[in-house]
């Protein structure tokens, strides 16, 4: 199974997070796998603070224990899910994923055209494989050309729904407005 990044951490940390606050049954490894270890230790250390609070004073009524600080093991867990949402950087998430897919861009392009003229291409041969390698690998060409637009035919008529949508509505995309 794939490693979790913070682009997924922080949505299912808010699920959870919903589930923690409308009394849901939540399993406890599924509320310790979305904290880190900090957090983890951080949630250690005020259960055990708890447990001490419980036992050096002993309330009777709800207002003793709201006045002494008694927390359940939930409100500790909300607290600690509430950090964690607000300790979280996904705009930076999503900015080192791009940097990632483009870096790998580059590489997949930049190794293929040397390799391609250590076998002897011209410079153009060479460039044609490189944008064909990236073709393969999924990401956008360097040449701008556009391949496998459509992967499947439900893709391409929802394609052609949108486009007759859009220009019903007189909504211009984005291609359009740079030819002009």
């Amino acid at each position: 199974m794939p490693k979790l990044d913070n682009t997924h951490i922080a949505d299912r940390l808010r699920e959870r997070l919903a589930d923690l606050k409308s009394d849901k049954e939540v399993a406890a490894r599924e509320i310790k796998a979305l904290l880190n270890k900090e957090q983890l230790k951080v949630v250690e250390a005020e259960k055990a603070k708890q447990k001490k609070l419980k036992k050096e004073k002993i309330a009777r009524t709800k207002e003793q224990q709201k006045e002494f600080g008694y927390k359940s093991i939930r409100e500790i867990y909300i607290e600690a899910y509430e950090k964690a949402i607000d300790e979280l950087d996904e705009v930076g998430a999503w900015d080192k994923k791009l940097q990632d897919a483009e870096v790998r861009q580059m590489r997949i392009y930049m190794d293929s055209i040397s390799e391609a003229l250590k076998d002897g291409k011209t410079q153009e041969q060479a460039k044609s494989i490189a944008n064909n390698n990236l073709t393969r690998a999924g990401l956008a060409r360097m040449d701008g050309q556009r391949v496998n637009q459509y992967l499947n035919k439900r893709d391409k008529e929802i394609a052609e729904g949108e486009a007759a949508l859009k220009k019903m509505l007189g909504i211009k995309n984005a291609d359009e407005e740079d030819e002009t």
